[in-house]
């Protein structure tokens, strides 16, 4: 059993991951093996997230005062928790790739920039392109607006090249 220390130091720690512009995944779990415990922790690293069991009265001390403090009022059952400074969208893929695999591991709620978010939307979020699949797709829409740009332009100055070309050829210049 923890003493009374170790309990502050885990609760300010708590209070300063549910006090940060973080993103936060409360999600549930009952009867997972240690291989699917291990499966779940290595899917939530690689999409740049961190995962923690949490225990239930400690969880709604310390997200007493901020953003998060509807979402671990009154919490039940085996609860953990996935967070990430990053990419919300990369850890809710993951998330919700494991919950596939997984029926015993579910959603509950979240916090996604400030915002509390219910399971619906966590699903939604799982849904959307990446952060850098989103800046991909944002920077071809302005380069190839450059570029036609560029080329009607250019094909200004050819269309009148042509023109010229054509009536000196003709002999229309001559006077």
């Amino acid at each position: 059993m923890k003493d009374k220390s170790e309990k502050e130091k885990q609760l300010r720690a708590l209070a300063a991951t549910f006090g940060s512009p973080g993103n936060l995944f409360l999600t549930g779990f009952e009867k997972l093996t240690v291989q699917q415990d291990f499966e779940l922790r290595k899917s939530v690293r690689k999409a740049g997230g961190r995962y923690q069991v949490i225990k239930n009265t400690l969880a709604e001390r310390a997200a007493a005062g901020t953003p998060a403090e509807k979402v671990f009022q009154n919490l039940t059952g085996m609860n953990s928790l996935a967070s990430t400074e990053g990419d919300p969208v990369a850890l809710a893929k993951a998330l919700t790739g494991y919950a596939k695999a997984n029926p015993t591991f579910s959603f509950k709620a979240g916090v996604v920039e400030g915002r509390v978010i219910d399971v619906g939307q966590i699903t939604l979020l799982a849904t959307m392109p990446s952060r850098d699949e989103l800046l991909a797709k944002i920077l071809y829409l302005i380069q190839a607006t450059a570029a036609r740009l560029v080329s009607a332009l250019g094909g200004v100055g050819r269309n009148l090249a042509v023109v010229l070309d054509q009536a000196v050829k003709e002999t229309r210049f001559a006077g």
